[in-house]
């Protein structure tokens, strides 16, 4: 079966066939479909941004499609930057970018009050219009420096307590087993296998 992922990003495309290894499944991003839509994310969680990309694309393919939207939600920030994570830092923004407007937003707070949460919803929708989401959440806190140099995104600064590393420090490997993305996509796996 061909499986549409609706994302351009790079890191994500490839942490996703990671695990989705081993189905009868054959990955394909928005570059293998040229002219496929920009769709602006403008629900306000991040379940509406997740369908209204994979309707869109499923509608533009007729393959089933997957669409994920996750963020970071920071205690501190009473759950900011949220479905803003990846434009946190402005119209230009960037991970690095991002990463440095959380820092100096955090730079008076101390450890006791750095816990966060990784999200994630991804949700299939099929050519037929039958719609299932599936939701994964990590929590950990966020670090007072950027480490290491794995990953994307807040990964450098998302210390995961269990592995007392940030994401950015850990293998492709043991991120994909405890992520976000990697709990919401076992269950997409899990549902696909039947």
């Amino acid at each position: 079966m061909d499986l549409v992922i609706a994302t351009t990003n790079k890191g994500k495309l490839k942490e996703i066939n990671a695990l989705l290894k081993g189905l009868d499944i054959k990955v394909k991003g928005l570059a293998d479909f040229p002219g496929a839509p920009d769709v602006v994310e403008d629900g306000l969680t991040f379940k509406a941004n997740a369908l209204k990309k994979a309707r869109a694309v499923a509608a533009f393919t007729g393959l089933p499609t997957v669409a994920d939207d996750s963020g970071l939600e920071v205690d501190a920030l009473d759950g900011a930057p949220g479905i803003y994570s990846a434009r946190f830092s402005g119209k230009d923004a960037d991970d690095l970018k991002n990463n440095r407007k959380l820092l100096r937003l955090l730079k008076d707070t101390p450890d006791r009050g750095r816990g966060a949460q990784f999200v994630c919803a991804l949700a299939l929708v099929m050519p037929d219009g039958a719609e299932k989401i599936f939701r994964g959440v990590v929590r950990g806190r966020i670090t007072h420096e950027m480490r290491g140099p794995r990953g994307f995104g807040y990964d450098p600064l998302f210390y995961y307590t269990r592995a007392k590393k940030t994401f950015a420090e850990v293998s492709p490997d043991e991120k994909n087993a405890v992520s976000h993305r990697g709990r919401a996509l076992k269950k997409l796996r899990d549902y696909l296998k039947g």
